[in-house]
């Protein structure tokens, strides 16, 4: 049986009857979601409270032209803090910013509901994963002005 699969599987690719995509094996591997801009020293004292932590944010665009649920998937830092999106759909073109703090969801913004920012200001990284664990987008900064775009 082994030898059939192989020579089947041969025979396609020598015919050029299969072509692998991008996404082969995962519709999210090919997303479109981008991790597009880190606020991670947002204007002002670093007081802690929750306007100051809502100044620390990560904006997520979708690039495509088809609305995602983001339901399940994550975003991290390497400290271990891990924000869990939950039912959320990102519009084609849109994007919406992950806040630090705590505040009511819009389409537009999301409340990680921290007591503590998450972001550190001298360099970090920002990971973003789908539902399944593979790994979508990631940016990286340095000690700057406290944004970067990704």
């Amino acid at each position: 049986m082994r030898k059939l699969v192989i020579t089947t599987l041969t025979t396609v690719l020598a015919l050029g009857v299969w072509t692998p995509t991008a996404n082969a094996g995962s519709s999210d591997r090919a997303a479109p979601i981008r991790i597009a801009k880190v606020s991670y020293d947002g204007a002002g004292s670093d007081s802690g409270t929750n306007p100051s932590l809502n100044r620390e944010w990560v904006a997520i665009k979708n690039t495509g032209s088809r609305a995602w649920q983001l339901r399940g998937w994550t975003l991290r830092d390497p400290a271990g803090h891990v924000f869990h999106f939950p039912r959320f759909k990102l519009r084609p073109g849109s994007n919406v910013k992950v806040h630090t703090g705590s505040g009511d969801r819009s389409p537009h913004h999301l409340y990680w509901g921290q007591g503590w920012y998450v972001w550190n200001n001298t360099g970090d990284r920002a990971v973003l994963r789908n539902r399944n664990g593979r790994l979508i987008d990631r940016c990286s900064w340095n000690d700057g002005n406290g944004t970067t775009n990704c």
